[in-house]
Protein backbone atom coordinates (compact mmCIF):
# COMPACT_ATOMS: atom_id res chain seq x y z
CA UNK A 1 0.00 0.00 0.00
CA UNK A 2 2.86 2.03 -0.35
CA UNK A 3 2.71 5.18 -2.58
CA UNK A 4 -0.54 7.08 -3.99
CA UNK A 5 -3.70 4.91 -3.22
CA UNK A 6 -7.33 6.21 -4.60
CA UNK A 7 -9.41 7.07 -1.68
CA UNK A 8 -8.64 6.78 2.41
CA UNK A 9 -6.81 4.25 4.10
CA UNK A 10 -9.03 1.94 5.93
CA UNK A 11 -9.38 0.75 9.23
CA UNK A 12 -10.76 -1.24 11.61
CA UNK A 13 -10.41 -1.66 15.42
CA UNK A 14 -9.98 -5.00 17.37
CA UNK A 15 -11.41 -4.15 20.79
CA UNK A 16 -13.21 -1.84 21.99
CA UNK A 17 -12.16 -1.29 26.18
CA UNK A 18 -10.66 1.84 27.96
CA UNK A 19 -7.96 2.77 25.20
CA UNK A 20 -10.48 2.84 21.77
CA UNK A 21 -11.77 6.24 22.56
CA UNK A 22 -8.30 7.82 22.23
CA UNK A 23 -7.91 5.37 18.96
CA UNK A 24 -11.34 6.43 17.59
CA UNK A 25 -10.74 9.99 18.57
CA UNK A 26 -7.39 10.04 16.66
CA UNK A 27 -8.54 8.52 13.85
CA UNK A 28 -11.40 11.32 13.51
CA UNK A 29 -9.22 13.89 13.15
CA UNK A 30 -7.66 12.35 10.31
CA UNK A 31 -9.25 12.54 6.84
CA UNK A 32 -7.44 10.12 4.87
CA UNK A 33 -8.21 7.94 7.34
CA UNK A 34 -11.75 5.93 7.72
CA UNK A 35 -12.71 3.78 9.94
CA UNK A 36 -14.61 0.76 8.38
CA UNK A 37 -15.58 -1.96 11.23
CA UNK A 38 -15.14 -2.77 14.82
CA UNK A 39 -14.93 -5.81 17.08
CA UNK A 40 -15.17 -7.12 20.41
CA UNK A 41 -16.10 -10.32 22.36
CA UNK A 42 -18.27 -8.53 24.14
CA UNK A 43 -21.55 -7.67 22.28
CA UNK A 44 -22.76 -4.86 24.20
CA UNK A 45 -19.61 -2.81 23.75
CA UNK A 46 -19.07 -3.50 20.16
CA UNK A 47 -22.43 -2.66 19.12
CA UNK A 48 -22.39 0.70 21.43
CA UNK A 49 -19.00 1.32 19.74
CA UNK A 50 -20.12 0.73 16.46
CA UNK A 51 -23.52 2.49 16.53
CA UNK A 52 -21.66 5.66 17.90
CA UNK A 53 -18.66 5.30 15.43
CA UNK A 54 -21.36 4.30 12.25
CA UNK A 55 -19.41 1.68 10.98
CA UNK A 56 -20.43 -2.09 11.35
CA UNK A 57 -19.46 -4.01 14.63
CA UNK A 58 -18.89 -7.62 14.94
CA UNK A 59 -18.10 -10.19 17.88
CA UNK A 60 -15.66 -12.56 15.80
CA UNK A 61 -12.44 -11.26 14.52
CA UNK A 62 -12.48 -14.03 11.76
CA UNK A 63 -15.53 -12.79 10.22
CA UNK A 64 -14.27 -8.80 10.70
CA UNK A 65 -11.20 -9.72 8.75
CA UNK A 66 -12.89 -11.89 6.10
CA UNK A 67 -16.02 -8.75 5.41
CA UNK A 68 -14.36 -5.76 6.23
CA UNK A 69 -12.88 -4.37 3.51
CA UNK A 70 -9.58 -2.91 5.83
CA UNK A 71 -6.32 -2.21 4.89
CA UNK A 72 -5.16 -1.61 8.98
CA UNK A 73 -6.17 -3.61 12.18
CA UNK A 74 -5.82 -1.62 15.59
CA UNK A 75 -5.30 -4.48 17.78
CA UNK A 76 -6.80 -3.08 21.32
CA UNK A 77 -7.11 -6.26 23.16
CA UNK A 78 -5.20 -7.55 26.53
CA UNK A 79 -1.68 -7.26 26.22
CA UNK A 80 -1.09 -11.22 26.26
CA UNK A 81 -3.45 -11.56 22.64
CA UNK A 82 -2.06 -9.22 20.84
CA UNK A 83 0.40 -11.27 19.16
CA UNK A 84 -2.32 -13.66 18.48
CA UNK A 85 -4.40 -10.83 16.82
CA UNK A 86 -1.53 -9.31 15.16
CA UNK A 87 -0.48 -12.05 13.43
CA UNK A 88 -4.08 -12.95 11.55
CA UNK A 89 -4.28 -9.66 10.58
CA UNK A 90 -0.97 -9.82 8.91
CA UNK A 91 -1.72 -13.50 7.79
CA UNK A 92 -4.78 -11.77 6.16
CA UNK A 93 -2.45 -8.95 4.13
CA UNK A 94 -3.42 -5.85 6.73
CA UNK A 95 -1.08 -3.52 8.34
CA UNK A 96 -1.26 -3.57 12.19
CA UNK A 97 -0.95 -0.63 14.88
CA UNK A 98 -1.03 -2.70 17.76
CA UNK A 99 -1.27 -1.04 21.70
CA UNK A 100 1.36 -1.30 24.21
CA UNK A 101 3.11 -3.76 25.29
CA UNK A 102 3.06 -5.75 21.61
CA UNK A 103 3.11 -8.70 23.44
CA UNK A 104 3.88 -10.10 27.30
CA UNK A 105 6.78 -12.60 26.39
CA UNK A 106 9.68 -12.10 23.91
CA UNK A 107 9.53 -15.10 22.04
CA UNK A 108 5.46 -14.42 21.02
CA UNK A 109 7.02 -10.55 20.19
CA UNK A 110 9.20 -12.01 18.05
CA UNK A 111 7.07 -14.12 16.19
CA UNK A 112 4.90 -11.49 15.69
CA UNK A 113 7.52 -9.18 14.00
CA UNK A 114 8.67 -12.45 11.87
CA UNK A 115 4.77 -12.85 10.78
CA UNK A 116 4.32 -9.39 9.96
CA UNK A 117 7.65 -9.44 8.07
CA UNK A 118 6.73 -12.83 6.18
CA UNK A 119 3.18 -11.15 5.04
CA UNK A 120 4.98 -7.95 3.85
CA UNK A 121 2.75 -5.95 5.87
CA UNK A 122 4.28 -2.81 8.27
CA UNK A 123 3.71 -3.42 12.14
CA UNK A 124 3.67 -0.55 14.68
CA UNK A 125 3.46 -0.27 18.33
CA UNK A 126 1.58 2.31 19.75
CA UNK A 127 4.40 4.56 22.22
CA UNK A 128 2.24 7.87 22.02
CA UNK A 129 4.67 9.33 24.82
CA UNK A 130 7.18 9.70 22.41
CA UNK A 131 5.34 12.24 20.66
CA UNK A 132 4.26 14.82 23.81
CA UNK A 133 5.65 18.54 23.29
CA UNK A 134 7.68 18.55 25.94
CA UNK A 135 9.26 15.07 25.20
CA UNK A 136 10.32 16.00 21.66
CA UNK A 137 11.82 18.87 23.39
CA UNK A 138 13.68 16.94 25.64
CA UNK A 139 14.75 14.79 22.74
CA UNK A 140 15.90 17.37 20.91
CA UNK A 141 18.01 18.81 23.99
CA UNK A 142 19.73 15.12 24.54
CA UNK A 143 20.56 14.51 20.26
CA UNK A 144 21.62 18.12 20.05
CA UNK A 145 24.09 17.12 23.39
CA UNK A 146 23.18 20.12 25.34
CA UNK A 147 23.66 17.77 29.00
CA UNK A 148 26.85 16.67 28.26
CA UNK A 149 27.61 13.55 30.00
CA UNK A 150 24.66 12.23 31.57
CA UNK A 151 24.66 11.00 35.51
CA UNK A 152 21.04 10.29 36.46
CA UNK A 153 17.81 9.44 35.29
CA UNK A 154 14.56 8.84 36.74
CA UNK A 155 11.03 8.06 35.54
CA UNK A 156 7.79 8.21 38.16
CA UNK A 157 4.76 6.89 37.53
CA UNK A 158 2.60 7.48 40.88
CA UNK A 159 -0.79 6.86 39.85
CA UNK A 160 -3.78 4.83 41.26
CA UNK A 161 -5.74 1.78 40.12
CA UNK A 162 -8.69 1.11 42.74
CA UNK A 163 -9.98 -2.13 42.94
CA UNK A 164 -12.73 -2.18 41.02
CA UNK A 165 -10.47 -1.20 37.71
CA UNK A 166 -9.10 -4.71 37.98
CA UNK A 167 -12.33 -6.01 38.64
CA UNK A 168 -14.13 -4.85 35.74
CA UNK A 169 -11.96 -7.55 33.65
CA UNK A 170 -10.98 -10.92 34.61
CA UNK A 171 -7.64 -10.65 32.36
CA UNK A 172 -6.68 -7.40 34.15
CA UNK A 173 -4.05 -8.03 36.78
CA UNK A 174 -3.05 -11.50 35.49
CA UNK A 175 0.01 -12.81 34.49
CA UNK A 176 -1.03 -14.49 31.63
CA UNK A 177 -2.58 -11.60 29.58
CA UNK A 178 -1.68 -8.10 31.42
CA UNK A 179 1.47 -8.23 33.62
CA UNK A 180 1.47 -5.43 36.50
CA UNK A 181 1.75 -2.27 37.10
CA UNK A 182 5.52 -2.63 35.06
CA UNK A 183 3.91 -4.21 32.10
CA UNK A 184 0.42 -2.24 31.58
CA UNK A 185 0.26 1.20 33.27
CA UNK A 186 4.11 2.39 33.05
CA UNK A 187 5.26 0.55 29.94
CA UNK A 188 5.65 4.09 28.75
CA UNK A 189 8.06 5.18 31.01
CA UNK A 190 9.79 2.64 30.67
CA UNK A 191 9.96 3.05 26.99
CA UNK A 192 10.87 6.35 27.24
CA UNK A 193 13.93 6.34 29.25
CA UNK A 194 15.56 3.55 27.52
CA UNK A 195 14.91 5.47 23.94
CA UNK A 196 16.14 8.82 25.93
CA UNK A 197 18.70 7.67 27.85
CA UNK A 198 20.40 4.48 25.40
CA UNK A 199 20.35 0.95 25.74
CA UNK A 200 20.22 -0.61 29.40
CA UNK A 201 23.60 -2.67 30.55
CA UNK A 202 21.48 -3.88 33.57
CA UNK A 203 19.25 -4.15 36.13
CA UNK A 204 18.31 -4.83 39.91
CA UNK A 205 14.33 -4.89 41.24
CA UNK A 206 11.97 -5.21 43.74
CA UNK A 207 7.95 -5.41 42.84
CA UNK A 208 5.29 -5.96 45.31
CA UNK A 209 1.33 -6.69 45.30
CA UNK A 210 0.80 -4.38 48.51
CA UNK A 211 -2.99 -3.49 48.38
CA UNK A 212 -4.79 -4.72 44.88
CA UNK A 213 -6.22 -8.45 44.83
CA UNK A 214 -4.26 -9.45 41.33
CA UNK A 215 -1.64 -11.42 40.79
CA UNK A 216 1.04 -8.90 39.45
CA UNK A 217 2.55 -6.28 41.58
CA UNK A 218 0.65 -3.07 42.09
CA UNK A 219 3.94 -1.20 42.85
CA UNK A 220 7.79 -1.51 42.39
CA UNK A 221 10.84 0.20 42.24
CA UNK A 222 14.21 -0.91 38.69
CA UNK A 223 17.93 0.54 39.34
CA UNK A 224 19.49 0.79 35.88
CA UNK A 225 22.58 0.90 34.53
CA UNK A 226 23.01 2.02 31.28
CA UNK A 227 26.04 1.05 29.27
CA UNK A 228 27.18 5.05 28.90
CA UNK A 229 27.36 4.68 32.82
CA UNK A 230 24.24 6.65 33.28
CA UNK A 231 22.36 5.58 36.10
CA UNK A 232 18.64 5.35 36.52
CA UNK A 233 15.55 4.74 39.07
CA UNK A 234 12.32 4.02 37.94
CA UNK A 235 9.86 3.94 40.68
CA UNK A 236 5.90 2.87 39.85
CA UNK A 237 2.82 2.50 42.07
CA UNK A 238 -1.22 2.10 41.46
CA UNK A 239 -1.47 2.69 45.15
CA UNK A 240 -1.25 6.61 45.05
CA UNK A 241 -3.93 8.36 47.28
CA UNK A 242 -6.43 9.42 46.15
CA UNK A 243 -5.65 10.28 42.50
CA UNK A 244 -3.26 10.35 40.17
CA UNK A 245 -0.50 11.92 40.72
CA UNK A 246 2.27 12.29 38.51
CA UNK A 247 3.77 10.62 35.08
CA UNK A 248 7.61 12.04 34.93
CA UNK A 249 11.23 11.73 33.81
CA UNK A 250 13.70 13.48 34.81
CA UNK A 251 17.65 13.95 33.57
CA UNK A 252 20.75 15.09 35.44
CA UNK A 253 23.72 15.90 33.18
CA UNK A 254 27.01 17.39 33.09
CA UNK A 255 25.54 21.14 31.75
CA UNK A 256 21.81 20.50 32.18
CA UNK A 257 19.10 19.67 34.27
CA UNK A 258 15.11 18.73 33.22
CA UNK A 259 12.12 17.33 34.70
CA UNK A 260 9.16 16.89 32.36
CA UNK A 261 6.38 15.84 34.68
CA UNK A 262 2.14 16.31 35.21
CA UNK A 263 0.51 13.85 35.33
CA UNK A 264 1.40 12.06 32.00
CA UNK A 265 5.14 13.83 31.15
CA UNK A 266 3.04 17.09 29.67
CA UNK A 267 4.74 20.04 31.73
CA UNK A 268 8.41 21.10 32.01
CA UNK A 269 8.90 21.42 35.27
CA UNK A 270 12.73 22.03 35.63
CA UNK A 271 14.78 23.01 32.23
CA UNK A 272 18.20 24.68 32.86
CA UNK A 273 21.07 24.22 30.58
CA UNK A 274 24.28 26.06 31.12
CA UNK A 275 24.03 27.86 27.37
CA UNK A 276 21.49 29.28 25.75
CA UNK A 277 19.94 27.80 22.48
CA UNK A 278 16.51 29.17 20.74
CA UNK A 279 14.32 26.02 21.84
CA UNK A 280 14.45 27.19 25.89
CA UNK A 281 11.89 30.06 24.30
CA UNK A 282 9.55 26.92 23.07
CA UNK A 283 9.47 25.44 26.67
CA UNK A 284 6.35 27.18 27.81
CA UNK A 285 4.36 26.40 24.67
CA UNK A 286 4.97 22.88 25.09
CA UNK A 287 3.18 22.27 28.26
CA UNK A 288 -0.31 21.33 27.41
CA UNK A 289 -3.65 19.78 29.49
CA UNK A 290 -4.19 16.14 28.62
CA UNK A 291 -7.57 14.79 28.60
CA UNK A 292 -6.85 11.52 30.24
CA UNK A 293 -3.01 9.76 31.38
CA UNK A 294 -2.92 8.77 27.99
CA UNK A 295 -1.96 12.13 26.22
CA UNK A 296 -2.84 13.43 23.06
CA UNK A 297 -0.13 11.46 21.05
CA UNK A 298 -2.18 8.98 18.80
CA UNK A 299 -3.11 11.57 16.66
CA UNK A 300 0.63 12.02 15.66
CA UNK A 301 0.99 8.37 15.89
CA UNK A 302 -1.49 7.77 12.90
CA UNK A 303 0.09 10.42 11.15
CA UNK A 304 3.28 9.54 11.08
CA UNK A 305 1.41 5.74 10.24
CA UNK A 306 0.24 7.42 7.03
CA UNK A 307 3.35 8.55 6.62
CA UNK A 308 4.80 5.54 6.71
CA UNK A 309 2.29 3.64 3.93
CA UNK A 310 2.74 6.63 1.89
CA UNK A 311 6.14 6.33 1.58
CA UNK A 312 6.66 9.54 2.95
CA UNK A 313 8.56 8.35 6.87
CA UNK A 314 9.91 5.85 9.09
CA UNK A 315 7.62 4.19 11.80
CA UNK A 316 8.21 6.15 14.80
CA UNK A 317 8.02 2.97 16.52
CA UNK A 318 8.08 -0.12 14.94
CA UNK A 319 8.15 -3.98 16.09
CA UNK A 320 11.55 -4.36 16.89
CA UNK A 321 11.38 -0.42 18.80
CA UNK A 322 8.30 -2.04 21.22
CA UNK A 323 10.51 -5.21 21.81
CA UNK A 324 12.82 -2.90 23.32
CA UNK A 325 11.06 -1.69 26.37
CA UNK A 326 9.22 -5.03 26.31
CA UNK A 327 12.71 -6.99 26.91
CA UNK A 328 13.53 -3.85 30.20
CA UNK A 329 10.08 -5.06 31.57
CA UNK A 330 11.31 -8.98 31.39
CA UNK A 331 14.17 -8.24 33.04
CA UNK A 332 13.01 -6.03 35.62
CA UNK A 333 10.14 -9.07 36.34
CA UNK A 334 13.51 -11.36 36.66
CA UNK A 335 15.30 -9.97 38.72
CA UNK A 336 12.36 -9.10 40.89
CA UNK A 337 11.62 -12.67 41.56
CA UNK A 338 15.51 -14.06 41.14
CA UNK A 339 16.57 -11.00 43.73
CA UNK A 340 19.73 -11.16 41.00
CA UNK A 341 20.89 -8.23 38.96
CA UNK A 342 19.69 -9.20 35.27
CA UNK A 343 21.97 -8.24 32.49
CA UNK A 344 20.70 -7.10 28.98
CA UNK A 345 20.06 -8.38 26.33
CA UNK A 346 18.41 -11.39 28.02
CA UNK A 347 17.86 -14.62 26.77
CA UNK A 348 15.35 -15.15 24.14
CA UNK A 349 13.84 -17.45 26.12
CA UNK A 350 12.05 -15.19 27.87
Amino acid sequence: MTGAQAGPVRIALLGCGRISRNHFAAIAKIPELQLVAVCDVVEARAREAGEREEVPWYTAYAKMLEQSPCDIVAVCTPSGLHPQHGMLAARAGKHVVCEKPMAISLSSADELVQTCDDAGVQLFVVKQNRLNPPVQLLKRAIDKGRFGRLYMANTTVRWTRPQEYYDQASWRGTWEFDGGAFMNQASHYVDLIQWLVGPVESVMAKTATLARRIETEDSGVALLKFRSGTLGVIEVTMLTYPRNLEGSITLLGEHGSVKIGGTAVNKVETWQFADYDDDDKLVESTTYTPTNVYGNGHEGYYRNVMAVLGGDATADTDGRAGRKSLELILAIYESAKSGHEVPLPLRARV
